[in-house]
């Protein structure tokens, strides 16, 4: 394979007039070090995770793009309030795309990267969105033969996010769980990782189609938040489940209350559970995404027994271990193409993704829709 001498890269700046800027820029091909390796990337997922770099704060309704292919520019307006917030990026230069797939191409002179030249790998880098991107040889995924780059391109973020969530029930001492946007590739992941291994799970969505998309995969408590039961079908769920620990990808709004207020419910209906301040059984809700945008609003009306946050996998991954996460990558490697099967609805190139088009549609987020940028295209 004759490799070239540059390459393409997507990059995300703030400019110091108020505007968001996303092109392609021209980096010289890179020389690994002796623990890296060069893939030529072949396959990226669009996730709701990747475009918190990608446009930050900017006003995407306004977004517009210029130019064409390689020379396409995206530009959208940042307010007076989504500058102070981003100040610290104006004039950088910042890559994006956290996963991907593809290639080893070149390889530096360790055991360790050597092992893993002409080998199909999945990656996780802050600057997948690139023809090509040199990272350690330990931060990559060797996949199982049979299995190409978009079978493997979103081997990280939503698989190893699913099975984390199940670690944190175990770890925190709970026996069930509670997931919102649950139609999603991820929640579709969870249930089928909860069916295998045998735990209760509440799904959580917003429209028939998606409970549709779940029953389909066998789930057992489907709760749909439009519907006018949806307080007292979660009570419901919760209390035939026990789950005191809900993850919630909305964040924002009310629906972490809800489920915080329905936990409380189902325990007033356990003999014992009770105290003068609420229900003793700690109840636990993590805000790991942000589809609502809005703030979070909390009724608190759950007793004192209670909890909401912030997680991140990163963070989770780091506390477990390198051996207690690499258990969970080697779990994902061997199911790739059941468990953690990803389904895209576009295919798209790297200029593609800065089309203003398509830019409106994925981030638009909805639920069954989901991009993947090929950067050979």
């Amino acid at each position: 394979m004759t490799l070239p001498d540059k390459y393409h890269q997507m990059i995300s700046t703030v400019t110091n007039d108020a505007q968001l800027k996303m092109e392609l820029v021209q980096k010289d091909f890179p020389i690994p070090k002796p623990h890296e390796v060069v893939i030529r990337v072949e396959a990226s997922p669009i996730n709701p995770s990747d475009q918190g770099v990608m446009f930050g704060w900017s006003n995407m309704a306004n977004a517009y793009h210029e130019g064409a292919g390689p020379k396409r520019v995206l530009t959208a307006p940042i307010s007076d309030q989504g500058m102070g917030i981003m100040k610290a990026r104006i004039g950088q230069n910042l890559p994006v795309g956290n996963e991907g797939a593809g290639t080893v191409v070149v390889t530096g002179n360790s055991p360790e990267a050597k092992a893993l030249m002409g080998k199909t790998v999945s990656a996780l880098s802050g600057s997948m969105y690139a023809e090509y991107c040199c990272i350690p040889a330990i931060t990559c995924l060797p996949l199982l033969d049979g299995n190409n780059a978009k079978d493997g391109a979103s081997s990280f973020v939503n698989p190893l996010t699913a099975l984390s969530m199940v670690e944190t029930m175990k770890l925190e001492g709970h026996q069930a769980l509670v997931h919102t946007a649950a139609a999603s590739n991820l929640g579709q992941m969870l249930n089928k990782i909860c069916s295998a291994d045998k735990i209760a799970l509440v799904n959580i969505v917003r429209r028939e189609e998606q409970a549709s998309i779940l029953r389909g995969l066998g789930a057992k408590y489907i709760c749909n938040s439009s519907s006018e039961s949806f307080m007292s079908d979660l009570t419901n769920a919760i209390y035939e489940t026990g789950a005191t620990l809900a993850f919630d990808a909305t964040g924002g709004g009310n629906l972490a209350s809800q489920i915080l207020t329905a936990m409380e419910g189902a325990a007033a209906r356990t003999p014992g559970a009770y105290s003068i301040y609420g229900s003793i059984k700690h109840k636990q809700v993590y805000l790991y995404g942000g589809l609502d945008v809005s703030p979070s609003v909390l009724s608190r009306g759950y007793g004192m027994a209670w909890g909401v946050g912030g997680w991140l996998l990163p963070n989770f991954l780091a506390k477990i271990g390198m051996e207690a996460g690499n258990k969970l990558r080697m779990r994902v490697a061997s199911e790739l193409k059941t468990t953690f099967r990803s389904n895209y609805t576009n295919e798209i190139s790297l200029s593609d993704a800065l089309e203003s088009n398509n830019v409106a549609r994925y981030f638009a987020k909805k639920t069954g829709e989901k991009f993947l940028i090929c950067p050979q295209l």
